[in-house]
């Protein structure tokens, strides 16, 4: 029997999802209604859902436990031109942390726990138990596979498999969008100000710089909101300067808010307001 088909058996009786990759670990096209599409339960969706493929489907949504699928028709041909089997983490509960080269190793025994290991041509996977969901180059030379994607099998690897840590799941965290200098149009004013001091409008300012940085949901709601109060109060006298307008951007953009969402923002309030 063919060696990778023999593996994928072996995988799948073991309950590891298995599938076959032709030369340049690429899977094969076993279903072309699904192939870099974005229908239902393919890999190119969002978030995974069954596969009503009638052949195997494409790429990670292909790997499966089912001896019948593996050893049937549809993958007859595959397995003769097959070069590598790869396997689905998530599709177990798990992540691989793939490292690339020695600095990537080297970071990952300094800031991460001992886990099942496996040699790779350029680096080594390191095995947790855990899915998230997968990303590439969350930082030089590291990527992690789990969810909705696949690895290639390489051997059971050594050691002793652990819980995924917190630092794994932090790399996946969006870091906010460092903050940009913008230029906004204010009101030009002409109207009756109604600020009693200069320390109104300074607080007032402060008070909405704290009400975006609190924002723990809804975060594009709060910034339209707070522009929108903001200069319904402040924005028809000319007391509203673009230094003003200018902290309440970078409020928002420590949020994660882009320089693009803040203007649409600021000029969706200034239209609703009629300015």
């Amino acid at each position: 029997m063919n060696t990778h088909l023999t593996t994928a058996l072996r995988l799948a009786t073991a309950g590891v999802p298995a599938m076959p990759l032709r030369k340049g670990k690429v899977p094969f096209a076993n279903c072309p209604a699904c192939l870099y599409t974005s229908c239902g339960g393919r890999p190119n969706m969002k978030t995974p859902g069954p596969c009503q493929c009638p052949r195997p489907c494409h790429a990670w949504a292909a790997a499966t436990t089912d001896p019948d699928i593996i050893t049937g028709p549809a993958w007859a041909a595959s397995w003769k031109q097959a070069a590598a089997v790869a396997w689905h983490p998530g599709g177990i509960g798990l992540t691989v942390v793939d490292l690339d080269h020695a600095d990537a190793i080297a970071w990952a025994r300094r800031d991460l726990p001992a886990t099942r290991t496996v040699p790779t041509t350029r680096g080594e996977h390191w095995i947790y138990q855990g899915a998230i969901p997968s990303a590439n180059a969350v930082r030089d030379g590291v990527d992690i596979k789990s969810t909705m994607v696949y690895a290639r099998w390489l051997g059971p690897g050594t050691g002793t498999m652990t819980t995924l840590p917190d630092t794994v799941r932090a790399l996946l965290v969006k870091k906010p969008s460092p903050v940009r200098p913008v230029t906004v149009p204010v009101p030009a004013g002409g109207g009756e100000c109604r600020h009693r001091t200069p320390a109104y409008l300074e607080r007032g300012i402060a008070m909405a710089e704290q009400r975006i940085r609190e924002a723990t949901s809804g975060v594009h709601a709060t910034v339209y909101r707070t522009f929108l109060a903001v200069l319904s109060t402040h924005g028809r006298c000319g007391c509203l300067t673009d230094v003003h307008a200018a902290r309440l951007f970078a409020a928002a953009q420590s949020k994660g808010e882009t320089a693009r969402h803040c203007t649409d923002a600021w000029f969706n309030a200034l239209t609703a307001l009629g300015m």
